[in-house]
């Protein structure tokens, strides 16, 4: 399995929708596990601030017992995620933004589940969407599908896989902007999984980039709530924000 999803530190394939159901369970809270005490925007001119935008952050709690932010997250990531998966690199951040970021993981033996909430803040809308065009060039480049062969190295053992990629428009509560979905199967002697959402959309000064994974070990069919999954948590967030 990958570095992030390696099979000594997999975690649940836990359904999302089924935590998401529980949690809300006898409350009035709508779209995912948001919750109704949705930040301020602020006075300056409708601009979203960081203070803002980390309070929208979906936390551990809000998901489930088994989430939490994993140790190695203490000190915030600085960097985006890959967009294009295989073995491709994050995309460069896009200049001008104060990037503030938040990892959660639900980890154990069968599967993992990730989530990497980034937002990048920018002194106006016009800089976000700036920013929004330059990574949609990155998604643009995707191909739509890679064959790796297995990599063995001192920290990394995966076996050989397949991956495809699809990018699509995306609007979410007023935030437009597009998302890449990505799906791994690894090589038959290994069988497993991975179901990867890069959702990046913009509204007023920001751009948030929001990824969920979903990885299952030992079989080799994708996770049946995935697209649902991933639609609820980047709801959750944007609908704080407003």
């Amino acid at each position: 399995m990958a570095a992030g999803a390696s099979r000594s530190a997999a975690g649940r394939a836990v359904s999302f929708a089924a935590v998401c159901a529980l949690s809300l369970a006898g409350s009035s809270l709508v779209a995912g596990c948001s919750s109704s005490d949705e930040p301020d925007p602020g006075p300056d001119g409708g601009l979203v601030s960081v203070t803002t935008m980390r309070g929208a952050f979906l936390q551990a709690s809000e998901i489930g017992p088994t989430w939490a932010a994993p140790e190695e997250s203490a000190a915030p990531a600085q960097t985006l995620v890959s967009f294009c998966g295989a073995t491709s690199t994050p995309p460069e951040v896009p200049p001008g933004a104060e990037l503030v970021s938040s990892s959660l993981a639900d980890e154990g033996q069968t599967g993992a589940q990730t989530l990497h909430q980034t937002a990048l803040v920018y002194p106006d809308a016009a800089s976000a969407q700036a920013g929004l065009a330059l990574l949609r060039t990155v998604a643009g480049q995707c191909p739509p599908s890679a064959e790796v062969p297995a990599t063995v190295t001192a920290d990394r053992n995966e076996p050989a896989f397949t991956e495809t990629a699809e990018v699509r428009e995306l609007n979410e509560g007023g935030w437009t902007g597009f998302v890449i979905v990505r799906h791994k199967n690894y090589e038959a002697a290994h069988p497993g999984t991975a179901d990867t959402a890069v959702a990046v959309l913009t509204s007023r000064n920001v751009v948030i980039v929001d990824t969920y994974a979903i990885y299952r070990l030992d079989s080799a069919s994708a996770s049946p709530n995935f697209e649902a999954d991933w639609q609820r948590l980047v709801g959750s967030v944007v609908q704080r924000v407003g």
